[in-house]
C-alpha cells in the first residue's frame, strides 16, 4: 500500500559533535523537551543512563534506569494506547545489536539482526502510544515508525557531525490512527 503526503514538515540541520550518548549531544535537548512534559507519561526503552522519561529501561543492569529488561518485555508492560510520548533511540545498525546482545549474554540470531527486530520494535511502539501521542525516533535514517502504522511526519533533526561520522538524525511523529490496535 502506499501513502502520499502533501503536508509540510520542519527540517533543520545543525552541526554538533558526535556522543555516543544520543540525548547529550549538543542541541538534542531541545527537541527532546519540546515534547516531553512532566504531566506525561513518557518511556524510554533504550535508555541507557538517561532519565528523562518518566519511565525508563536499559538490558545494561548498571545502568540508572527504572527497568533492565529487553525492550519487547518492556513494551509487553504497558497496555495499547496508553503512553503519551516515547523516546526511540535503539541500537542503530545489525552490529551494534549484535554487540549489545552478547555483552550481556542474550542469543545473537537472523531474528536480532534483520530489520525485522526493529519492526517488531515499531508495532510494539504504535501499539503503545495513545492517539496524538509522539514518538522520537533517533538513528542514522528518518524511517521513524511510519505512515502504515498509523503516524504522521512532524519534524525531522539532523545533526551532522562532520568527517567520517554518521550524522544522528531525529524523526518526530504523532500518532493519528488507532484501527490498527
Amino acid at each position: 500500500m502506499a501513502f502520499a503526503t502533501e503536508k509540510s514538515v520542519k527540517f533543520t540541520r545543525l552541526w554538533a559533535m558526535p556522543n555516543s550518548r544520543t540525548y547529550s549531544i549538543d542541541g538534542m535537548a531541545e527537541i527532546i523537551h519540546r515534547y516531553l512534559r512532566p504531566e506525561l507519561l513518557s518511556i524510554d526503552p533504550f535508555a541507557n543512563n538517561s532519565r528523562l522519561a518518566t519511565i525508563t529501561n536499559d538490558l545494561d543492569p548498571d545502568c540508572d534506569t527504572t527497568y533492565h529488561m529487553d525492550a519487547f518485555d518492556f513494551f509487553g508492560m504497558f497496555d495499547s494506547n496508553s503512553v503519551d510520548v516515547v523516546l526511540f533511540d535503539p541500537p542503530y545498525t545489525p552490529r551494534q545489536v549484535s554487540e549489545c546482545y552478547k555483552k550481556f549474554g542474550k542469543t545473537v540470531n537472523m531474528e536480532t539482526t534483520q530489520s525485522s527486530f526493529w519492526g517488531k520494535l515499531k508495532k510494539e511502539i504504535a501499539r503503545v502510544t495513545k492517539p496524538n501521542g509522539y514518538v522520537l525516533s533517533f538513528g542514522y535514517n528518518t524511517n521513524g515508525i511510519g505512515q502504515e502504522l498509523g503516524f504522521e511526519l512532524i519534524e525531522i533533526k539532523l545533526f551532522a557531525h562532520g568527517g567520517a561520522h554518521n550524522d544522528t538524525i531525529v524523526t518526530v511523529e504523532r500518532k493519528i490512527q488507532t484501527k490498527l490496535f
